[in-house]
């Protein structure tokens, strides 16, 4: 088999818009692919869909954090063990690496709208900011995830909110919304710029998606004819206004 990729990428031209797919490889096993242009450098990442993004089997588990999790539930049944169960500098980075080749993942599955995946790995990696925040021996690294807290909840959200918008469930994707805003305004302060950075653009995505959802939402009949009034009347089409009035009082 050659190893020229030539061909793979003469196939998928490079587009910023359109820059990531879905492939199913020789084995069955789906992965997502994502077309990369650099200056003279062209390429192409991938990685698995499921699992890992890379496909390893870390303590052969499915992910690094399930044998710590382990290791944790070993520690409380071993009557034995003294010391308390603490996650080492060595063992918060494995599971840092391992969190963010999800987080990678996870913006992309959000650019190809693979809502259920991106809240599935969400959860994953919430799961990972609460556990490093318990059981990390070091201050740092028991700080290090949390100025990310309002960035997960939104894209968290934002995908369960799609979701719903996709059922016509559009009051259960404004709730959801409200308890997305409502969690990130109840997070405890971080003293990080990255932290009131992404709080702030949170807010104001939130809000924006909320107006989005408000703007698909069926109208009334009352709603939809003030809105064709409105339409009319910037149009100077008066004679139709007129007939839109009326109407709408014989709706009052």
């Amino acid at each position: 088999m050659s190893e020229d990729i030539t061909e793979i990428l003469k196939s998928w031209p490079f587009d910023g818009q359109n820059n990531v797919r879905k492939i199913v490889d020789t084995n069955g096993v789906e992965k997502i692919q994502v077309r990369i242009e650099q200056g003279a450098f062209q390429g192409i990442l991938q990685m698995d869909l499921d699992g890992r993004p890379d496909g390893r089997r870390p303590y052969d588990k499915e992910f690094v954090l399930d044998h710590f999790r382990e290791k944790l539930v070993g520690s409380q049944n071993n009557k034995s063990t003294i010391e308390k169960f603490l996650l080492s500098r060595e063992d918060c980075r494995e599971i840092f690496d391992e969190s963010f080749t999800v987080y990678e993942r996870y913006v992309f599955l959000l650019q190809i709208k693979d809502y259920d995946r991106v809240v599935r790995d969400t959860e994953r990696n919430m799961e990972v900011f609460r556990f490093v925040k318990e059981y990390g021996a070091h201050r740092e690294d028991r700080q290090h995830l949390e100025r990310w807290w309002p960035y997960i909840l939104r894209i968290h959200y934002v995908a369960r909110v799609m979701l719903e918008v996709q059922e016509n469930k559009f009051s259960v994707a404004l709730r959801l919304i409200s308890e997305a805003e409502g969690k990130i305004e109840n997070l405890e302060e971080v003293d990080s710029e990255e932290f009131h950075n992404e709080r702030d653009r949170s807010r104001q995505a939130l809000k924006d998606l909320a107006q989005e959802v408000r703007d698909k939402m069926p109208l009334d009949p009352k709603e939809a004819l003030k809105r064709a009034l409105d339409q009319a009347v910037k149009r100077e089409e008066y004679e139709k206004a007129a007939v839109l009035r009326d109407q709408l009082r014989d709706l009052d």
